[in-house]
Formats: structure tokens, sequence, C-alpha cells
């Protein structure tokens, strides 16, 4: 990677690829019938696998883009102007993430179903935006490698210790709060430990940021990912074994139970070494506008098939109840559809957007207008109230 090109096509590609997988995992989990799900069907089990990786893969990368973006500015410290936009960035998805789980319905009943208070991914990504600028501020006028280093801290204790505080009930805290803690009340993800994979791609990126002028930057970045993967996929587990016959210590024994976190962050490496090696296949126009998408996608994958503010999705009549030779090609259709229908959004979003404004300026307008010329009326009829209610007391004292 050279000064004059800084841009990652392999990060747009992997975001893309992320977002795709995410599409067709939801689709085929939300509606294939549980009769079809035998962990004994080798061809099942692989799409179960790679299912696992698309969520790190996601929020690796969302941190990953985040930081490059943030740290690649000459501005430092809290005058770097990517802190803004980051922060508003962050709150977006936040609110997006609750307006996805509005009812209308319930609305209308003047109810807020208790869905709406749940934690999703994009709650999650949100909140790690958010995270990163703290981190970022913090160790802002810090020696260079406090910053990465902080972030590798952050990434090891939520791994290391998530078998201690995954059954902490957090019930000191309100639900609304708790949900982003614990998935006790339903929450589909939680800001710990998935703090840990954006903690872990915004360290990657600071690496990618300080060297990118390196001559021999993808080989070695190759090299290191796919040792990185091998040993947390195959070797992380007796590592972990041998420092707790070593050590004793409990929180290393909680590992051996569930290794998912290392291994899947292996997983995230091998990933990431599959795209560096072909990223020079990667400058496709349309892969990067599906990565520049992925925002639009999820909202509209989310309300086509959970059925957001109606809840007329497709999973509201398709539970659980297709069969593989429908839902195979239904899920081609689902992804096909959803990036058609966000690509054009994106495509004709300035045009939407001034739209949307001049309506609501329209309304704000009509508003206004319709208030000063109704004030006379009021006022006429408050008048006239009183002066007919002061003859009826006159009337009645009399």
């Amino acid at each position: 990677m050279t000064a004059k090109n800084n841009r990652l096509f392999f990060i747009d590609a992997m975001r893309a690829w992320a977002i795709l997988m995410m599409l067709q995992g939801h689709f085929i989990d939300g509606l294939l019938d549980p009769a079809f799900r035998d962990t004994g069907n080798s061809v099942y089990n692989i799409w179960l696998y790679f299912r696992g990786i698309t969520a790190p893969v996601f929020f690796t990368v969302s941190g990953f883009i985040f930081t490059y973006l943030l740290i690649r500015v000459p501005e430092n410290g809290t005058e770097n102007p990517r802190i803004g936009k980051g922060i508003r960035r962050g709150l977006q998805l936040l609110v997006i993430g609750y307006l996805l789980r509005l009812n209308l319905g319930g609305l209308f009943k003047g109810e807020v179903y208790s869905s709406f208070y749940l934690v999703d991914v994009l709650h999650c990504i949100g909140l790690s935006i958010l995270g990163l600028i703290s981190v970022y501020v913090l160790t802002a006028k810090k020696k260079k490698y406090v910053f990465p280093l902080v972030l590798v801290m952050i990434t090891l204790m939520l791994f290391l210790f998530e078998r201690t505080y995954k059954d902490w009930s957090f019930g000191f805290l309100p639900d609304f709060l708790a949900n982003y803690f614990t998935k006790a009340n339903g929450s589909v993800f939680t800001i710990i430990p998935w703090f840990g994979y954006a903690t872990m791609g915004a360290f990657i990126s600071v690496l990618f940021t300080r060297f990118k002028n390196y001559r021999y930057l993808y080989p070695a970045a190759i090299s290191i990912a796919l040792v990185a993967g091998y040993l947390l996929v195959y070797q992380s587990t007796n590592a972990f074994e041998a420092l707790y016959e070593w050590t004793g210590l409990e929180f290393l024994g909680l590992i051996l139970t569930n290794n998912y976190l290392f291994i899947r962050l292996g997983n995230v490496f091998v990933v990431f070494a599959v795209f560096m090696l072909l990223r020079q296949l990667m400058t496709n126009k349309t892969v990067f506008k599906i990565g520049a998408s992925t925002l639009s996608i999820y909202v509209i994958h989310f309300v086509i098939l959970y059925g957001s503010f109606t809840g007329l999705g497709l999973y509201r009549f398709f539970n659980h109840s297709l069969t593989p030779e429908i839902i195979v090609p239904g899920a081609l259709a689902f992804m096909v559809c959803c990036t058609w229908l966000a690509l054009q959004y994106n495509k004709h979003e300035a045009g939407i957007k001034s739209q949307i404004a001049w309506g609501i300026s329209f309304s704000k307008t009509q508003f206004v207008e319709l208030k000063e010329a109704s004030i006379p009326l009021f006022r006429e009829v408050y008048f006239r109230t009183r002066e007919f209610l002061r003859r009826v007391f006159r009337t009645v004292r009399s």
C-alpha cells in the first residue's frame, strides 16, 4: 500500500462478505424447519460453522474501519474532527437499533413492548464506536504504544473472563441497561464480550496505519494473520489447559468449558489473511458499494425479515417452517433483494433526504400558518364563551 492509495479494498470486500453472510444466516436460521437442523449433516455443520464467523468478522471490521479513519488524520486528541463524526455515528446506530424494534400497533395502543429494550448488533456497534472514542481520547496524550496496548488489554480482559461474568445477572441495573450486559432478558448481542472484537479490529488498524508504507506490509500481515489464526483455532485451548494446570487459576479452567471467543478470533485472522491474499481481485465497484451500504442493507433486511414497525415480516409467516429446497433459493433471493434495495436507496439518498426535509419543512410551515390563523378564532370563541357564562351566572344569581 502506498501513500497514493490509502484505500484498503480488502476491508470493503470483507465488510460486503460479512453483511451478505449475515443476510443468509438470519434468513435460514429464522425460517428453516427444525427437522432439518441435523448436526450429523456435514453441509449443515459447515453452514453453522461459517455462520458463527460472521458476527466476529463484522465487529472486528467495524472497529478496524472506524479506528483507521480516526487515526489517519493529522489532528490528535480532542481536536480530531473524526471524534464528533464518530459520536454522531455511534448515537445514530443506537437510535436506529431502537427504532427497528418499535411496533406501531403497540404505540397506537399506548404500549411499548419489552422487545423494544432488547440489544442487537446495531446497539453494540454504536456503543463500541463510542467506547473506541473514549479509549482514544484518554490515551491521546500518552506515548504512541499506549493506545494499541490498551486495545489489546481490553480484548484479553473481556475474552479471558467471559465465562466468569457471563452468569452475572446485573440485576442492580434497570432492564434496558442490563440488556447491554446479559442475554437473560432476550438480548441477541451484548457489549461484553463483543466489544473485544471491535478493540482487536482497532488494534489491527493501528498496525496497518503505522506500517502503511512498509514495502512488505501485505506479505508480513498475511503471514502473521495465518500464524495467529492457526494458533488461536488449534492451539489456544491446549495453551489454556497447560496454564490452568500450572497456575490453578479458576478463570482459566472456565475457559476450557467453551473457548469459542479465542477460536472465533482465530477464524477472523484467517479471514483477514484470505481477503488480503486476494486483495487484487477485490477492487470491483459493486463490492465497494455493498461494503459501504451495510447499514442500509441491515435496516432493509430487518424490516423485511422481522417486520419492524408493522410486525408483518417473513419471520411471522414462515417462522421455522421451510424446507431446504425452499430455504436455499429463498436465501439467495433475499440477499439479492435486500442488497438491490439498499443500493437503490443509496443511489437516490440525497434526493430522498431532500424530499423528506421538504416534507418536514412544509408541515412545519403549514402548522405555523394554521396556528396563526386559528389564534383570532380561538380568541373570539373565548370571549363569546366568557360573555355567555357571565350572562348565565348573572341570571342564576338574580
